[in-house]
């Protein structure tokens, strides 16, 4: 069996161990395999010496949380990403990942009234406590409230499937900012509800690929297009390469964190006086390691509260889109490093509000800490509550 990889990306390697600090399931279990030079090494082995693809190989490659935490620090500039997503694409053709089960559940997020009805009866069946907390999954909204409705056409507002169904609340609020910033914003219609972030981590990349030019149709022209949602931003930013088209090289050229676009425009919105209270802030992996952009989050929150940093150097929370579902067992170990970090800055500074700008992060901490007093927003929800 071939994996089918870039053969120069595969070799760019050199076995340093730089990754292995910043890698979560090898800093929760210790193994080499389940670190990137250790994933890397039985890619080769498959790859160049014919080694079989064995249920210890799957299990490497479907373990890993796809943060790319471990890019960033390796000084080769090794694109594990890259290589992650075509092993777990080549597996999930041969059947070896991602059973029927997962394939139709993927399958029903390119159906956004199906999203909408399937996340009212999960929120029914929570508030029965039949969903597990293990899951991570945080609480549901049972009443999402109106969508958010076009104002204009400065810049697209990505809605999104998860978000719009889970935390159409920010959509809310990110359209109050744009509207104290005088911005008119256009909404994608429900071809583009879906970016296909959770098939690329699945390895379904056909499935990707036919969202991705969905997504692309949905938003046409030259306007900025905002995303709220770590994961799928990356998403969006990644359709060039995904699509591998001129098109689609100019569509995510026009892609934009939300922190990212309001940051330097900050200054224009008329906020309130009101005391600074610390926030901690959580850096979604998706915003920190792939998009690098999370410093804009640091002023987006520090324009209404007193930012806190954790000090774990941006460790994963477990959450990887769906990984917290499908691996409950790790990625709760691996959420157990997060919330040290989180008790530690508690301590040092009082906080009892979390900001993650990502909803898997957000909830895969809120569903640890619901008894603990301390609250898990998204960034712009804070800011929303600041403009007079």
């Amino acid at each position: 069996m071939t994996l089918h990889l870039d053969a120069e990306e595969l070799n760019t390697c050199v076995a340093c161990g730089l990754c292995l600090p910043h890698c979560p399931t090898f800093r929760a279990t210790g193994e080499e395999a389940l670190s990137p030079r250790g994933r890397i090494d039985a890619m080769r082995a498959v790859e160049w010496r014919g080694a079989p693809v064995d249920d210890d190989f799957v299990r490497f490659m479907a373990t890993c949380v796809q943060c790319r935490g471990c890019e960033p620090a390796c000084p080769s500039g090794v694109p594990f990403g890259r290589l992650i997503e075509g092993t777990r694409t080549e597996l999930a053709r041969r059947s070896r990942i991602t059973p029927w089960w997962q394939r139709w559940g993927f399958a029903a997020l390119g159906r956004h009234r199906l999203v909408l009805a399937g996340s009212s009866l999960l929120a029914l069946a929570q508030r029965a406590h039949l969903v597990p907390r293990r899951l991570g999954l945080g609480r549901l909204p049972l009443r999402r409230g109106a969508a958010v409705a076009p104002t204009g056409d400065d810049v697209w507002l990505f809605t999104g499937c998860v978000m719009d169904a889970w935390m159409r609340e920010t959509h809310r609020s990110t359209a109050k900012v744009l509207d104290a910033l005088g911005v008119g914003y256009a909404v994608p219609g429900v071809g583009g509800a879906c970016c296909g972030a959770l098939h690329v981590h699945a390895g379904l990349h056909d499935r990707a690929a036919a969202l991705a030019e969905r997504t692309m149709a949905s938003m046409p022209g030259t306007a900025p297009i905002l995303v709220n949602s770590a994961g799928c931003g990356a998403a969006l930013k990644d359709y060039g390469h995904l699509l591998g088209s001129p098109q689609a090289i100019a569509f995510s050229a026009r892609v934009f964190d939300v922190h990212e676009w309001i940051a330097p425009r900050i200054a224009e919105i008329d906020l309130t006086d009101a005391a600074p209270t610390p926030v901690i802030v959580q850096d979604p992996c998706h915003l920190r390691h792939v998009q690098r952009a999370h410093l804009p989050v640091r002023d987006v929150v520090g324009a209404v509260a007193e930012v806190v940093e954790l000090d774990d150097d941006g460790l994963c929370c477990g959450a990887g889109g769906a990984y917290s579902a499908l691996e409950p067992e790790l990625a709760g170990r691996i959420r157990e490093r997060k919330l040290g970090a989180v008790r530690r800055a508690v301590e040092r500074s009082g906080a009892t509000t979390i900001a993650s700008a990502n909803p898997g992060c957000l909830m895969h901490l809120q569903s640890a800490l619901a008894d603990t007093g301390l609250a898990v927003r998204h960034p712009i929800d804070l800011l929303a509550e600041g403009p007079r």
